[in-house]
C-alpha cells in the first residue's frame, strides 16, 4: 500500500503547490496536478524531479515517492523482493547424477555427483534437491546391479554377447560348418546367417578360415585379393577330391569390412555356394582325413603334390614365347611326379586296391621320363613332343579304375585336362597343342 506523503505548511486557499508536486498534496485534484506558471524553467536551477520547499526531495532517492518518467507516482520494492529478481540456479552436478542415474552408466560416479550435488545446494541456496536424490537413488540401485552382476559372472556373458553382437559380419562359423545366406544370395553385405545340417539344402559351406594381418585396414581391395589367394589355395586340402565337387560350386568369401576392423574383426571365411543365385547345395563336400578312410587319403593325399605342379604352368601360353620358364615347369612336374609315387609305395594300400594302385604307378614313371626330357629340350618343339607322351600317361581317364576301386568319384570335372594323375588340376599346362 502506498506511505502516505510528509505533512507540509498550510497553503492559502486557491493556491497550489509546486508543479510536479506528488497527488493527494494540499491545493491538489485529481491524479495530475494543474500547470503552475511560477515553476522554474527546469534549465533554472532546479533539477528536473525536484521539488521546491516542503517538497523538496533528491530525484529518484529512496523514499515515500519516486517520481515515473510519465508523471505516475509508483511504489518502490524492498531489497531481496523485486520482480525483476532471477531465481536460484539448478545445481549442475544434480543434473548430472540424474542423468548417470537414468542411464545406469557408472552407478559409483552418479551416486558422488548426487551427494556432492545436495552439500552445495544447502550452502548455495540452489535449485536441484530433487534431482540429486533421484541421482542418489537410481545410481544406487545400478552399483547394486553391477555387484551381482560381477558376483555372479553376468557382467563376462554381457561382454561376450556384446562383442559378438558389435562384430557385424564376424560370425560364429566354423570349418565344416553350413549355412543359409540372407536372401539366399553370397554376395554384397551380410550381417547374420544361419546355421544349417550340411545333409540337407543349404547356400554355403565353410571350409578354412584366414587371419588378416595388420594393424590399420588394409582396403577392400586388399582384402579381396588376400581372400581370392588364401582361399583357393585352401580349398584343396578340405575338399581332397576335386572329381567329387560340382561343376556349377565355387569359393566365396566374407571379409571385414572398414567398420568391422575397428571392433576388432580380422577373419576371412572361405566357403563352397552355388555359383547359380538360385542354387543350393546338398550334402558336405568335405574330402580330407576326418571323411576318408587310409587308402583313400593316401591316394589323394600324393596326387595333390602333382596338381599343385601342374597348375604351376607359366603364364605365357605358347612354349615359343618362354621355353625357359616352360622348362622349369617342366622340371617341377617331374619332381612332383617322383615325390607322388615315393608316397603311394610307402603305403600299404587293401589287397583289393593295390593291383589297380601298381598299375597308375608305372603310367607315372612312365610320365615322369617324359617330363624329364621336356625339361632338357632345346627347343619348342622337342618340347611339345615330350610334353604330348608325358601329360597323356596321367591323364585323368587312366585314373579311373583305381578311383572305382578306391571308392572315389569317377567323373572327370568338365574341362579338367590332364588333371594331375587324378583329374583334380585346373586344366594341365593351358598350352595349345
Amino acid at each position: 500500500m502506498a506511505i502516505p506523503p510528509p505533512p507540509g505548511p498550510q497553503q492559502p486557499e486557491g493556491q497550489h503547490p509546486p508543479q510536479g508536486a506528488p497527488p493527494g498534496a494540499p491545493g491538489t485534484s485529481g491524479p495530475y496536478p494543474p500547470p503552475n506558471p511560477q515553476v522554474p524553467n527546469p534549465q533554472g536551477p532546479y533539477q528536473q524531479g525536484s521539488y521546491p520547499g516542503p517538497y523538496r526531495q533528491a530525484p529518484y532517492q529512496q523514499g515515500p515517492y519516486q517520481q515515473s518518467p510519465y508523471g505516475t507516482p509508483y511504489q518502490t520494492w524492498g531489497q531481496g523482493y523485486s520482480p525483476y529478481n532471477r531465481p536460484a540456479p539448478v545445481n549442475g552436478l544434480a543434473i548430472a547424477a540424474l542423468v548417470l542415474g537414468v542411464l545406469c552408466f557408472l552407478p559409483g560416479v552418479g551416486l558422488v555427483l548426487g551427494i556432492v550435488a545436495l552439500v552445495q545446494i544447502g550452502r548455495r541456496g540452489e535449485r536441484g534437491k530433487g534431482m540429486a536424490i533421484g541421482g542418489i537413488v537410481m545410481s544406487s540401485i545400478g552399483a547394486l546391479l553391477v555387484g551381482l552382476m560381477f558376483a555372479t559372472g553376468g557382467a563376462d556373458d554381457f561382454w561376450k554377447g556384446f562383442s559378438e553382437g558389435a562384430a557385424g559380419n564376424t560370425f560364429s562359423l566354423s570349418k565344416g560348418e553350413c549355412f543359409d545366406a540372407p536372401g539366399d544370395s553370397l554376395e554384397g553385405l551380410a550381417y547374420d546367417v544361419d546355421t544349417v545340417p550340411c545333409a540337407g539344402k543349404h547356400d554355403a559351406e565353410v571350409f578354412a578360415s584366414v587371419t588378416v594381418a595388420g594393424d590399420s585396414f588394409p582396403g577392400d581391395s586388399a582384402v579381396t585379393d588376400q581372400a581370392d589367394d588364401k582361399c583357393y589355395a585352401l580349398m584343396d586340402a578340405y575338399a581332397m577330391d576335386a572329381w567329387a565337387v560340382p561343376d556349377d560350386v565355387d569359393v566365396y568369401y566374407f571379409t571385414p569390412t572398414a567398420q568391422s576392423w575397428r571392433i576388432g574383426d580380422r577373419e576371412i571365411t572361405c566357403m563352397f555356394g552355388n555359383t547359380d543365385e538360385q542354387g543350393t547345395l546338398t550334402g558336405s563336400l568335405r574330402k580330407d582325413v576326418t571323411t576318408l578312410d587310409g587308402d583313400q587319403f593316401a591316394y589323394l593325399d600324393a596326387a595333390r603334390l602333382l596338381n599343385t605342379a601342374m597348375d604351376s604352368a607359366p603364364d605365357e601360353e605358347y612354349v615359343e614365347d618362354d621355353l625357359p620358364g616352360h622348362k622349369k615347369w617342366a622340371r617341377r612336374v617331374s619332381d612332383a611326379i617322383t615325390e607322388q609315387t615315393g608316397q603311394l609305395r610307402r603305403h600299404t594300400f587293401d589287397p583289393a586296391v593295390s593291383g589297380q594302385v601298381e598299375a597308375l604307378l608305372k603310367n607315372l614313371d612312365r610320365s615322369r621320363k617324359e617330363w624329364e626330357k621336356a625339361a632338357e629340350a632345346r627347343d619348342a618343339d622337342a618340347f611339345y613332343a615330350h610334353y604330348e607322351k608325358g601329360a597323356k600317361l596321367i591323364d585323368g581317364s587312366t585314373t579311373v579304375t583305381t578311383r572305382e576301386a578306391l571308392g572315389l568319384a569317377t567323373t572327370p570335372p568338365a574341362g579338367g585336362g590332364s588333371g594331375g594323375a587324378d583329374g583334380g588340376g585346373e586344366g594341365g599346362s593351358g598350352m595349345e597343342v
